[in-house]
């Protein structure tokens, strides 16, 4: 039998061997097929290339346009085409680029397939997707890709992040800030680790308060508020009855607007309300969509919604009307279908700035204005209103005037807002709001920002910018110091004399370790706290001011990092021997590449504290981009002094002495017999462990007299 068969799938939900980013590591045997490439299957190449044509911008090997197609033409592996084929229908699906690798094991046919994972269910199905495609074109059957895509689309809106959280989190992501999804489900974000990270929740940050949000939600308390302080709003007050409506709509002046008070995405807003019938109507659907209901002066004019974060504006957008033209023959529904709903613009997913157009009450009340209904057949040439204000799709952002920015950004602040999405009702927004009659109608928390991102006229704006540089200004990364111990032995002992010592700075620090789970020197939890998940839990914790990670060969393979990048990398040393045969690691060169991925995360202005003695580590040097600093039992080791003589920096042991040596000075620490963690002379892996402790505690600028106190004082391993 021919067949492909997924054997087990490990999420990697972190740095790892493969790559910076999470990714689905499956285990896939192809059995016979390893001696049947793609070129000896016959019509392979066609059925697939006209099954997935998207598959052309796949540049492989080739580095060129087509170039996997050519692979596949000239003959590959199932597994490489099961890596291209669940990256593309993830790229079909809205999840876009991606990495994928497809590498044999020890076994014959059995493979490890990885391909990027936004989200672990969206992947994982796009890979057996993938798979059922494969095989159907190996058989010459039919395989519905449409349904495939539309399927991982369902799964994308169900799973994965919200395009206005998305962007905030894009943001973040560009300007090397971490961030960690906190609901399965849902758009509640850390940005930033541990004390200085960050919240959101779509347009809502930990700077929003809960007194603004209810304010805003208030339409009659924000009016009264805005008017305290000057800014202009329309006349009105809240109503307790139809009858009471149509008083208020006749004390004020027609027309006028009927709307919940406390309603939110334009629901049940009726504007340009001149007759007793329309009021009273309209106040009936309003008190569905709210508590109550508040009647208020028209402001003529188009809507906008202008959008603050901080003390500035960012965005604007207007409103346009919605009409039709009559032709004498379709009616008012035909017309909206013809003239309307047809602009590709329009449609009912996140990638349709323009909502598609339906006869609801709103515009039935507009129709019956003008003489109409839904069936009626508009004269040739006739205009028909359908919805006076239509989505903010159209950006005006360059064409706002001072003032009414200025008034915007005033009626955040009094609201109490960080971000707000501010509407207002002009005749033209690129003059005075006074001098036109213009005014605020309302202050919303949690604005949309997918009017921003997707505008149907205009230019993008770049709103998630604006947030992260609200809650990160001055190019902040949010991002505290992290500490990550790897190697083949003595990882624990360093990782407790690091954490003691980051401690004893007066840092909260965490540690998550073989033996458990420590936050300020208390353990939370007991038995091994290697993997990602108690890691996670650490970064979350916002009194962690500093944290260290302990990061074993098994954890790396079975989860990744739980971290995207790290200040300090410490390799203690590498035996081979202890890691071959897990997880299918066969080789040195594994071995290697397994441990390396600790060294790969240091940040840039960071440092990898690495063992001179061990060859293996040396060379992982190079891989930094940050400095080296080495530890080193043998003071007179050729690397070292070289290192040394280019002003590099080394924690030695010289003369039964610990010493910090940089360049050409080598200042004393401590002698070896003050330390009583060594027990005297100390052998020769625990000292080794001290060094690389020291080494990184250096690192970290923690003062000498601190690290030589700390180190004085442990001897709890």
């Amino acid at each position: 039998m021919k067949d492909i068969k997924i054997l087990e799938i490990r999420h990697l939900r972190g740095p790892n061997m493969w790559t910076y980013r999470p990714v689905l590591e499956a285990l896939v045997d192809i059995d016979e097929l390893e001696d049947f490439p793609s070129n000896l299957i016959p019509g392979f190449y066609e059925r697939l290339s006209a099954a997935l044509p998207s598959l052309i911008e796949h540049r492989c090997s080739y580095g060129e346009r087509g170039g996997f197609l050519r692979r596949v033409k000239e003959g590959t592996w199932p597994c490489h085409i099961l890596e291209h084929c669940t990256l593309e229908l993830q790229n079909l699906a809205g999840m876009p680029g991606g990495f994928g690798k497809a590498r044999e094991i020890e076994k014959r046919g059995v493979y490890k397939v990885v391909v990027r994972a936004w989200h672990e269910a969206v992947t994982r199905a796009a890979l057996y997707s993938a798979r059922e495609l494969i095989m159907a074109m190996i058989e010459d059957r039919p395989f519905d890709v449409d349904a495939a895509v539309d399927h991982l689309r369902d799964l994308v809106d169900r799973h994965c992040l919200g395009p206005s959280t998305a962007s905030i989190v894009d943001a973040a992501d560009d300007q090397n800030i971490p961030a960690i999804r906190l609901l399965a489900r849902g758009n509640l974000v850390q940005l930033g680790y541990g004390a200085r990270s960050r919240r959101i929740w779509t347009a809502e940050t930990d700077r929003t308060g809960a007194i603004a949000e209810t304010i805003s939600r208030d339409k009659d308390l924000t009016k009264t508020l805005l008017a305290s302080c000057g800014v202009p709003v329309p006349e009105g007050r809240l109503v307790d009855s139809a009858e009471d409506a149509w008083d208020a709509a006749e004390d004020i002046g027609l027309p006028v607007v009927v709307k919940p008070y406390d309603g939110n995405h334009g629901r049940g807003v009726f504007i340009e309300l001149s007759k007793r019938e329309e009021v009273e109507s309209a106040y009936k659907i309003a008190l569905e969509e709210g508590s109550g209901v508040i009647v208020e002066r028209c402001i003529h004019g188009a809507e906008y919604r202008l959008l603050v974060v901080g003390s500035h504006l960012v965005a604007a957008n207007r409103s346009d009307m919605v009409s039709v033209n009559g032709d004498g023959r379709q009616t008012v529904v035909e017309l909206i279908a013809s003239q309307i709903n047809s602009d590709p613009r329009r449609g009912s997913t996140e990638d349709h700035p323009l909502n598609i157009i339906r006869i609801d009450t709103a515009a039935r009340m507009e129709l019956a204005r003008q003489g109409f209904d839904e069936s009626s057949v508009p004269p040739a040439g006739q205009e028909v209103l359908i919805q006076r204000n239509g989505n903010h799709a159209f950006d005006v952002t360059d064409e706002v005037h001072p003032d009414v920015a200025a008034a915007a950004t005033l009626a955040a602040r009094i609201v109490g807002l960080d971000i707000a999405g501010i509407d207002l009702v002009c005749r033209d927004i690129s003059r005075p709001l006074a001098e036109q009659g213009g005014a605020i109608v309302e202050v919303n928390a949690g604005p949309s920002l997918l009017m921003h991102l997707k505008p149907a006229v205009g230019k993008p704006r770049p709103v998630g910018e604006a947030i992260v540089e609200h809650l990160f200004p001055n190019e902040d990364d949010g991002r505290i110091p992290l500490v990550g111990i790897t190697g083949s032995r003595g990882k624990t002992p360093v990782a407790r004399i690091v954490a003691s010592l980051l401690s004893l700075s007066g840092k909260c620090t965490g540690l998550a370790c073989s033996e458990g789970l420590f936050i300020d020197r208390r353990q939370v939890e007991a038995g091994d706290r290697t993997g990602w998940e108690a890691g996670n839990r650490m970064l979350i914790n916002r009194s962690v001011e500093a944290a260290v990670f302990e990061n074993g060969a098994d954890a790396i393979l079975a989860e990744g990092l739980a971290y995207d990048r790290c200040q300090v990398a410490v390799v203690t040393n590498i035996d081979p021997a202890l890691h071959l045969g897990r997880f299918h690691i066969d080789s040195e060169e594994k071995v290697f590449n397994v441990l390396r991925t600790q060294v790969d995360v240091v940040l840039k202005g960071g440092a990898t504290v690495l063992n001179a003695a061990d060859a293996r580590v040396v060379a992982m040097a190079e891989l930094s981009d940050g400095e080296v600093i080495w530890f080193a039992r043998d003071a007179s080791l050729p690397l070292v002094a070289e290192h040394r003589a280019k002003g590099g920096r080394a924690v030695l042991l010289d003369n039964a002495r610990i010493v910090l040596a940089q360049g050409g000075t080598a200042a004393p620490l401590l002698a070896v017999s003050d330390v009583p963690l060594l027990a005297g002379a100390g052998d020769a892996a625990q000292i080794d462990n001290l060094l690389a402790a020291v080494a990184a505690a250096w690192a970290l600028d923690i003062p000498t007299d601190i690290i030589r106190t700390g180190v004085e004082t442990f001897d709890v391993i």
